[in-house]
């Protein structure tokens, strides 16, 4: 019986030899280079797949995203274009993202909507310094609150007018941001936009055939976020400015032009009625605004206002825009507010099924000025966000939307009568009387949004 009991701690203790050598034997990567190892822990969190080292310096992450939409319009005048109803995949996003080291972040993104691959996120961050945050690579500037919150946690199915038509998304650049107590700061340089080969062409064309330059930008932003330690209740206000001359991601015979556009509020409605079309021989425009949150337990209100001032050769223009939305949860939960990003995150749900808020939205959006005529739009939405769990969310907007006669597209959509009675595209033969000139519709939209 002591031999068997000897021979088994024997063997328990060389197979403790043979693991411990397993465990501190060199391992190569395919370039034959010696390489370190960390064990990882496997967990989902919120229904995100994370593995992290025991250290936690390392953690990878995926991020992945589907949203289908559908969407029905009516009460237009049957006079007018059409407008085709429909669904479509909003959005289908795959993100790889990784703090590399406690100081080291990275992150990669794509979009495959409808079978379109589209470059979104690639990010190099460094974190190393206190209350500092260093970021180079393609992201969203830090100038809209509504245009830099992720599209996940989105309070309405699209973002307002004045956000898709003004607000700057995703460029290449660099910026670095500062926060501390109640006070949050960026500044940041970016180039041209990378999101697909359409831009690509453009920018090697740009400067293959013309050797043009890509052009440039200088965007800032502060704000003040007072009880920052207090989650159920706080306020933020913050302003902006960005200075952006013409970028050669636009195609070589519009260069140096710049142009403001935007749909109503869906991507399935592809007519734009508010557009500028391309202004010619711009030096430069300024953009700026100010914009303001709040939120009490179930509540919040979000508001911007954002304007631009473009610096052409023989004229300048100003075109601007707002909105305002409220928001409540109607079975007990509570909204959070990310103080380091200064946007709205995911809402705490009030029960265990969930909870559902609802939303108001006015917004505007004026593109007419100085011989101008882009249009000008205002949109009244209301919404219902069923949260079910970490994962699955579904909403239901419905929109009127009011734009005037200039809204015609460019001059190709309809949108009031001649002296004939005859439709016409033309805001200068439109008689119809004040206030019945321009397309008038609603728009039912739903959204089935799942995140993992």
């Amino acid at each position: 019986m002591k031999k068997k009991l000897l021979l088994t701690l024997c063997v328990m203790q060389l197979a403790t030899v043979v693991m411990a050598q397993e465990e501190d034997e060199v391992r190569y990567n395919q370039y034959g280079v010696a390489v370190d190892r960390k064990e990882l822990k496997a967990e989902a969190r919120n229904n995100i797949l994370v593995l992290e080292s025991k250290d936690k310096d390392y953690k990878l992450w995926f991020d992945n995203r589907v949203q289908v939409d559908g969407a029905t319009f009516f009460g237009q005048n049957s006079d007018y274009n059409k407008i085709g109803n429909g669904v479509t995949t909003r959005r289908i996003r795959f993100a790889v993202k990784a703090q590399v080291t406690k100081d080291w972040y990275g992150e990669v993104d794509i979009d495959m909507a409808n079978g379109v691959l589209e470059l979104k996120d690639a990010i190099i961050e460094y974190d190393g310094l206190k209350n500092w945050e260093f970021k180079l690579g393609n992201f969203k500037e830090d100038f809209s609150m509504e245009r830099t919150t992720s599209s996940r946690y989105l309070q309405f199915i699209e973002r307002s007018l004045v956000s898709q038509a003004l607000a700057p998304s995703r460029h290449l650049g660099i910026q670095a941001a500062y926060m501390r107590d109640h006070f949050r700061a960026s500044a940041g340089m970016f180039f041209q936009a990378i999101e697909g080969s359409e831009e690509a062409t453009n920018v090697e064309d740009n400067n293959k055939d013309f050797g043009r330059s890509q052009g440039y930008s200088f965007t800032t932003k502060a704000g003040w976020m007072p009880y920052t330690s207090d989650r159920t209740k706080g306020f933020y206000i913050g302003a902006k400015a960005s200075y952006r001359t013409p970028k050669t991601e636009d195609a070589t015979n519009e260069y140096g032009g710049i142009r403001f556009s935007t749909r109503s509020s869906t991507s399935i409605n592809r007519k734009k009625y508010l557009d500028t079309d391309v202004i010619p021989d711009v030096d430069h425009n300024w953009l700026y605004g100010v914009e303001g949150a709040a939120y009490y337990n179930g509540f919040r209100f979000q508001s911007e206002w954002i304007g631009t001032h473009v610096t052409a050769k023989d004229a300048s223009y100003n075109f601007g825009g707002h909105y305002f939305q409220v928001g409540y949860l109607l079975f007990g939960g509570k909204q959070h507010f990310n103080v380091a990003e200064g946007e709205f995150t995911s809402p705490g749900r009030g029960k265990k099924w969930g909870d559902v808020e609802l939303n108001l939205r006015y917004d505007y959006l004026n593109l007419n000025d100085n011989g101008i005529w882009g249009g000008s739009g205002e949109n009244y939405t209301a919404g219902l966000n069923f949260y079910i769990n970490n994962f699955f969310k579904f909403a239901i907007n419905f929109q009127h939307v009011n734009n005037d006669r200039y809204a015609n597209g460019k001059g190709k959509l309809l949108t009031g009568h001649d002296a004939s009675g005859k439709p016409t595209a033309n805001y200068k033969e439109a008689v119809d009387k004040k206030g019945k000139g321009g397309v008038s519709y609603n728009m039912l939209a739903v959204r089935f949004e799942i995140n993992f």
